[in-house]
């Protein structure tokens, strides 16, 4: 009997915790350089050392791209994160890549774009995960400053939070996430790595992270 095929959301979710790319723990949480607790630390630069893993997400960029139905002629990687997936997307459709610091350098030539931006090529951003929707703004704006279009911002997971869906759509940009937040506390349930009433804890988090620690006690 053949397995059940996964729907996109779940399976990467599962990747996700698997690779421990994604950490929920309610009862001692994490302290994030900005001084905020969090019950979640999410960071999926650990797909670089999971090949086989780290293909299956680039065919879901891809296939996520296609869906959109537009013509993309360059992929923009969000420095530092993005980077990496954006080189295996550009290599796999054989498209011209290029990636986006924060800001310009503050030496040489003070590039904040690394790589060749022709005037109207349609660039899809590239994220690994969506918090503020801040990086990703920036990233468009600079693509689009430079003569480049970008409607779509492509991730591996968002957090959902009100204020990235604000940016977004302040900056007119669209967000195709391969997997949220929301889906991640879902599967962890079903794989008994958290509780119902820790998965309560942990989503309430993302309706404010910023008063979330005091709320809970933390604090």
């Amino acid at each position: 009997m053949k397995e059940p095929v996964l729907e996109t959301k779940e399976l990467v979710a599962k990747l996700l915790l698997k690779v421990r790319a994604v950490t929920l723990n309610p009862q001692k949480p994490f302290r994030y350089d900005s001084g905020i607790l969090s019950p979640v630390y999410t960071d999926c630069r650990i797909f670089i050392s999971y090949p086989e893993h780290r293909k299956v997400i680039r065919d879901l960029y891809i296939e996520a791209m296609n869906k959109t139905g537009e013509k993309f002629d360059v992929i923009a990687g969000t420095a530092t994160a993005g980077i990496p997936h954006a080189a295996w997307i550009a290599d796999k459709l054989d498209l011209p890549m290029v990636y986006v610091r924060k800001a310009a350098k503050d030496n040489g030539k003070g590039n904040q774009i690394e790589g060749l931006i022709k005037k109207g090529q349609n660039a899809a951003v590239i994220e690994d995960l969506i918090s503020t929707s801040g990086s990703s703004a920036v990233t468009a704006n600079t693509v689009r400053e430079a003569g480049g279009k970008v409607s779509y911002i492509f991730s591996i997971i968002t957090y959902g939070m009100k204020k990235a869906k604000e940016n977004l759509k302040e900056n007119k940009l669209k967000l195709v996430s391969l997997t949220t937040f929301q889906d991640v506390v879902n599967v962890a349930q079903k794989l008994d790595f958290i509780k119902q009433e820790e998965a309560k804890i942990v989503l309430n988090w993302a309706t404010n992270p910023v008063t979330w620690g005091k709320r809970m006690g933390f604090e």
